[in-house]
């Protein structure tokens, strides 16, 4: 296949790309970046492979059976209390989480085009909520594909630029994909990999593939668009993190991105603040997006609603997620305790999901001879432990044990 095909396969995995980088991933790799350098770059790697292997399982699911993840769980179990279970559990961390998560995407949006334009982040936030849903309400699948295609081309582009500007060293960078786990880092690698495999994304993907392709004979373009977007969207976050780690002496304790922006002007001057806080925006924005889109798709799913794009249940779900994040931004802050309880059913949620997941790309009623194979569930078994290893260290965290 020529590269003009594979780039024209590039769609419902560049929309989990868009989902992933947001801007709590952009403040997680700028702080690994600025405390430990360039020590912690081989974590994307492994983040990057892990999250192919669990998105690819997604997308094929939706593909073949023609359901969304949301819907296969409800589905997939005869015994009511299981499966009323399961549905509270993708309602309430797929649908409150993102909620709670839609506040951070739009704040972190805002902040960057604030710092670009000198006008204040809420009338930002605002902006970017009515665009979003505006955007959202048209039910257009492939206008939003592509307003959000050229959002992360731009995100790419803003941040390769300050990370070349800032002129990292090439020879640390190298040594910073040999493994390492320098002393206190463990939280921070938690966090990279949780912030690239993210829950919402499986029930994203499964559901939007479908959007985009008809069936099983396109499982070949959906795979190619599933590496190459994650794979650009993984190198986005290494060039984060270089560019605080040629912007810092290690140690460094940065407190938000802001801080970051201003003080690559003195290294890189005005254009390497620019980039990164267009950036940022279309970090926030991109999230702010796929957000209200993944919870619609996984609530309505579980609940057995109508999840047609144009459906009023299906925007009456994206619109009340996407209202907690404008909101928020009008009141002046973001809802810490929304976030919190979101943290802790996300850290409950994910590995079960994972778990779901492999359970259902191993039946052959649901997927005939597109089910995994032996490499497929060794691969997502490991990828589940690291999964059930994050989720029991969120837990913690939140709960003050760690």
């Amino acid at each position: 296949m020529s590269i003009t095909k594979r780039l024209k396969a590039v769609g419902p995995g560049a929309m989990v790309a868009a989902a992933f980088i947001g801007p709590g991933t952009v403040t997680t790799a700028s702080v690994t970046g600025a405390e430990f350098g360039y020590a912690l770059l081989w974590t994307m790697v492994f983040s990057i492979a892990a999250t192919i292997v669990l998105q690819e399982m997604s997308a094929r699911l939706g593909l073949v059976s023609g359901e969304g993840l949301g819907e296969a769980l409800r589905e997939r179990f005869d015994n009511q209390i299981v499966e009323y279970v399961s549905i509270f559990l993708v309602v309430g961390a797929i649908g409150v989480g993102t909620a709670a998560y839609e506040a951070g995407n739009i704040l972190g949006g805002a902040a960057g085009l604030a710092t670009i334009t000198g006008i204040d982040s809420t009338v930002w936030g605002v902006v970017m909520g009515l665009v979003a849903g505006l955007l959202l309400y048209t039910g257009r699948y492939k206008l939003i594909e592509r307003a959000l295609i050229g959002l992360v081309a731009v995100m790419a582009f803003s941040f390769v630029a300050s990370a070349i500007l800032i002129g990292p060293d090439p020879g640390a960078i190298a040594m910073g994909f040999v493994p390492g786990i320098p002393s206190g880092s463990l939280y921070l690698i938690t966090g990279l990999i949780g912030t690239t495999i993210v829950g919402y994304n499986l029930f994203l993907h499964a559901s939007n593939v479908q959007e985009r392709w008809s069936g099983p004979d396109d499982i070949g373009h959906s795979r190619i668009d599933t590496v190459l977007s994650i794979v650009a969207g993984g190198v986005i976050t290494i060039t984060i993190m270089v560019t605080a780690a040629a912007a810092f002496e290690p140690g460094t304790q940065i407190s938000d991105i802001g801080q970051m922006a201003e003080q690559l002007r003195p290294i890189a001057g005005p254009y390497a603040e620019l980039f990164f806080s267009i950036g940022i925006f279309a970090a926030g924005f991109t999230s702010a997006t796929t957000a209200p889109l993944a919870g619609a798709w996984a609530t309505t799913g579980a609940l057995g609603w109508d999840s047609d794009m144009q459906s009023t249940q299906f925007r009456a779900v994206w619109g009340t997620i996407l209202s907690v994040g404008v909101l928020s931004v009008l009141l002046g802050g973001s809802p810490v305790q929304i976030i919190v309880f979101a943290q802790v059913v996300n850290g409950i949620l994910l590995p079960i999901v994972a778990v779901f997941l492999i359970y259902a790309m191993n039946q052959r009623d649901l997927l005939g001879e597109y089910t995994n194979g032996s490499i497929a569930n060794a691969l997502g078994a490991i990828v589940t432990l690291i999964v059930v290893w994050l989720g029991v260290r969120t837990l913690l965290s939140v709960a003050g044990v760690l």
